[in-house]
């Protein structure tokens, strides 16, 4: 099982966006992810983020993951316990969703903001302010 912590930041809402991702397995990071999608809200940084992380996992044959975001409203719609009614959230979600899939087993977690602080120091790195 790869554990990912997924993270989006942004410099104003909307504003100069950037994501971060840290994954590991057995305690060992195999790769990190830390870089700039231009203007964007937060909430749309967050969806890029699990689109970078559902696309590097597939490319790199991962068959099971669990996915942390501190991002609630992600979690929940991506679980199907929100709706999601926002055009451009809608067509992120659809394309999360078909990359999600393809992976034989996935997990997303919600998790405290806190203890996410290794994929939030990535995406405020590549934030171009």
């Amino acid at each position: 099982m790869v554990e990912i912590y997924i993270d989006g930041a942004c410099s104003g809402n909307p504003g100069p966006a950037a994501i971060g991702a840290i994954g590991y397995q057995e305690g060992k990071e195999l790769f990190a992810i830390s870089r700039s999608i231009g203007e964007a809200t937060n909430n749309i940084a967050e969806y890029k983020a699990l689109i970078a992380v559902l696309k590097h996992s597939q490319k790199e044959g991962y068959t099971s993951i669990k996915i942390y975001s501190d991002s609630e409203l992600l979690v929940k719609q991506m679980c199907g316990k929100y709706r999601v009614k926002d055009p451009e959230l809608k067509k992120l979600w659809t394309e999360a969703t078909k990359l999600g899939k393809k992976i034989e087993n996935i997990e997303i977690v919600h998790i405290r903001r806190e203890k996410n602080s290794k994929a939030n120091n990535l995406a405020q790195g590549a934030v171009k302010k």
